[in-house]
């Protein structure tokens, strides 16, 4: 029975070794035993489309009329309750968050009378991906929303404006 067995595996490592002798010939003449063509001759496969770099906003860029129904801390200062004109800057923090798209945390001033009252970081978030950063309703095309977070400590400003969701968090005063 032990002979048989040996016998039946030889026979397998010998049929096996004829076919791989003969793959090697057959692409080297071009083809292969399928008749198509060798790995060498192959037209590559397109990449899968990724997604593209979100157009975050290179200038300056007035983002609205917000009323802050509180007072609140902007960088650190006061910022009475009060209605503002809020307007992004092109200037970034010192130090980027780690993870983040560069150029997509940037300064927003808070105008009253043309003069600059507070100022605070806001997160720029593509609207293609905001639905994975806030799981809130967003505020509608070209209007914001200001909302006390849970437990009080701070407060969120959401304007969404021009394709682009901005969110700025501020410690409560």
């Amino acid at each position: 029975m032990k002979q048989l067995v040996l016998v039946g595996a030889l026979a397998g490592v010998v049929s096996l070794a004829s076919v791989v002798q003969a793959a090697p010939m057959s692409q080297a003449r071009g083809s292969n035993p399928a008749g198509k063509p060798a790995d060498s001759q192959r037209t590559p496969r397109p990449q899968p489309a990724t997604a593209s770099s979100p157009a975050l906003p290179t200038g300056e860029l007035a983002l609205g009329t917000v009323r802050l129904s509180k007072a609140v801390k902007a960088d650190g200062k006061p910022l009475p309750a009060g209605t503002y004109q809020v307007r992004l800057t092109t200037q970034t923090p010192a130090q980027e968050a780690k993870g983040q798209t560069p150029g997509s945390e940037r300064w927003i001033e808070f105008l009253q009378g043309g003069q600059v009252k507070g100022r605070e970081v806001a997160t720029i978030v593509p609207q293609a991906e905001i639905k994975e950063v806030e799981k809130d309703t967003p505020p509608a095309v070209n209007s914001s929303k200001v909302e006390t977070l849970k437990g009080g400590d701070y407060v969120r400003l959401w304007i969404n404006r021009g394709g682009n969701h901005y969110l700025i968090h501020f410690p409560a005063a």
